[in-house]
């Protein structure tokens, strides 16, 4: 168990575990669910005509890219339905030459603040493993949405496979580790600048920045997070669903509740100060 990851060997690969490797110098991760059979079951962009499936885009998006379409290994290898975002990889082509990682459920809330990098680790707990394979080979078949870095990527779907839980609508940012330690980042500096002059120094503000980082990590983990629901897989579409309908519903509510513009009055405005002028003139 590492501070940044956990590194794991092949052999310990068990069918239901949550696996990650980093890409681009560890800028991100990408994860997935093993499956058995040297195989992982991950979530992509949307697969395009002619091009295979494309990974998680934490980066630049020109740097990612998913296993070969012709895997010497597996015929199987990349099998992806038309307009979903699930894909199934042999272990090779989804690692890429990276190095294996898995993710941790049920870690101690000290472990979790411990850890440098989020998208690492959880304090909530996974579900059987069988329940697990059954959500990732489901989702094959039937999609996980669209792929979206903040609200919707591979480590949500991961996620998801291992725990059920997903994350009400509104909240514009889904259980990813790495995309709240990606929006918390910069939050954390923005919100510890008050505290500038109680710090001995930069090193008492990068404490102070730390230290906010980390709870912030920690109160947006679907281990400690109350408004998390545990949605069957079965009905998952029809949540999907009904989650974008809520969406599209509060955002047209907002815009009626925006005050009128007034900016077709300016010109009669302008015009009325303009006849004021002549009369004065005159």
């Amino acid at each position: 168990m590492g501070l940044l990851s956990h590194r794991v060997e092949r052999s310990e690969l068990k069918p239901g575990d949550h696996i990650y490797t980093w890409r681009a110098a560890y800028s991100y991760s990408h994860h997935g669910i093993y499956v058995g059979g040297s195989k992982v079951v991950h979530f992509t962009t949307k697969k395009e005509a002619g091009t295979a499936g494309l990974d998680s885009a934490m980066a630049i998006s020109s740097l990612i890219s998913a296993g070969s379409p012709e895997c010497p290994t597996f015929p199987d290898c990349g099998f992806q339905l038309p307009d979903s975002g699930v894909i199934l990889t042999c272990l090779d082509c989804f690692l890429r030459d990276g190095a294996l990682h898995g993710f941790e459920y049920g870690v101690p809330p000290a472990v979790f603040l411990a850890k440098l990098r989020g998208g690492t680790c959880t304090t909530a707990a996974s579900d059987p493993a069988d329940a697990v394979v059954h959500r990732a080979m489901y989702l094959l078949q039937n999609g996980f949405g669209s792929y979206d870095v903040f609200e919707n990527n591979c480590e949500d779907f991961a996620l998801y496979c291992k725990t059920g839980l997903l994350l009400p609508p509104e909240q514009g940012i889904g259980t990813s580790g790495q995309a709240a330690s990606a929006v918390g980042v910069p939050l954390a500096a923005l919100f510890s600048t008050p505290f500038r002059l109680m710090s001995a120094g930069p090193l008492g503000m990068a404490a102070v920045t730390a230290g906010m980082y980390c709870a912030g990590r920690y109160i947006t983990d679907i281990g400690v997070r109350k408004d998390v629901v545990k949605v069957e897989v079965e009905n998952l579409s029809a949540h999907l669903g009904w989650r974008r309908a809520k969406a599209k519903e509060e955002e047209w509510v907002k815009k009626k509740q925006q005050p009128a513009k007034v900016t077709r009055l300016l010109p009669l405005k302008r015009k009325r100060d303009s006849d004021l002028h002549l009369q004065s003139v005159k």
